[in-house]
């Protein structure tokens, strides 16, 4: 059962969260849901990837399984793994002489099985949305253990057999392209590259997230941020940050950015000290 009826409610439903999708986004979750395909979406940090499975989920009223993916991220921590401590346990009360046999087909059942996001998200009768963050930061080997599940929404465990999908979560895979993924993966997805808004649909965002903020401060804001954007900085802002920065604003009771407000303010958007001076510099804030 899909959850969106049309690429226009997709864009209405992600809008009541506060998630303004462009045509672009929103056709792409659109067949995503329908055609039952993962969703593989690519761009620079902060531009709104995670949040958009969030606010899928907002959306559609499913629950959020999120996997974030780190280097030396493995098939425990992402699948599943068995509770040895419960199954020493057992072992250890079937001292009475019961046969190894039963006590092995024992331990190794339901009871003894940790879900860990994959499994949990494959298991989930419920409609669920499975986040699989930053999946460039896993090693390539986890792409392998992705492939099964992507494929054909199951999971093969050796002692249980294969445990299929009761009801196929919606699935986004979120990159910041720090490395090339495989192609066997990219090719059970859709793909989605989403790079910085327009400084116009930015402003409908800020404001969106911000009404109680000046147009005139979201204006500044936004034109601050997209020139940030183009030096050459160790961590460009994203659009939370300056949605961020719009509130700091509020909080201090501005209705317009100058140089002085800026340059005191700076920390909100930017986190590395010598971005702060470099944007100082460019920006000629006093």
């Amino acid at each position: 059962m899909t959850a969106f009826s049309a690429v226009a409610d997709v864009r209405e439903r992600l809008a009541v969260t506060g998630y303004l999708a462009d045509e672009s986004i929103a056709t792409t979750a659109f067949l995503a849901d329908r055609l039952g395909k993962p969703l593989l979406v690519e761009g620079p940090a902060g531009v709104g990837k995670t949040e958009l499975a969030k606010a899928v989920a907002t959306a559609t009223g499913a629950d959020l399984v999120r996997l974030q993916c780190y280097e030396g991220l493995d098939e425990a921590r992402a699948l599943y793994e068995w509770n040895y401590k419960k199954q020493l346990l057992r072992i250890q009360a079937s001292r009475d002489g019961s046969a190894w046999e039963q006590v092995h087909d024992d331990v190794f059942g339901e009871e003894f099985l940790l879900d860990r996001p994959l499994l949990a998200a494959i298991r989930r009768s419920q409609p669920t949305v499975l986040l699989i963050d930053e999946v460039d930061k896993a090693d390539v080997e986890m792409e392998g253990l992705l492939l099964e599940v992507l494929s054909d929404f199951q999971v093969t465990i050796p002692e249980l057999g294969t445990i299929a999908a009761v009801r196929r979560p919606f699935v986004v895979l979120t990159s910041n392209a720090s490395r090339e993924l495989s192609e066997a993966l990219k090719r059970r997805c859709l793909y989605l590259h989403m790079d910085y808004p327009a400084p116009q649909r930015e402003r409908e965002i800020v404001l969106a997230r911000v009404p109680e903020a000046a147009e005139r401060l979201v204006d500044q804001v936004v034109r601050t941020v997209a020139a940030l954007r183009g030096l050459d900085l160790r961590k460009a802002p994203s659009i939370a940050e300056t949605i961020d920065w719009a509130r700091a604003l509020v909080a201090l009771g501005r209705d317009e950015l100058d140089g002085g407000t800026a340059r005191g303010t700076l920390g909100v958007v930017l986190k590395h000290a010598a971005d702060q001076e470099r944007a100082a510099g460019a920006l000629s804030l006093g």
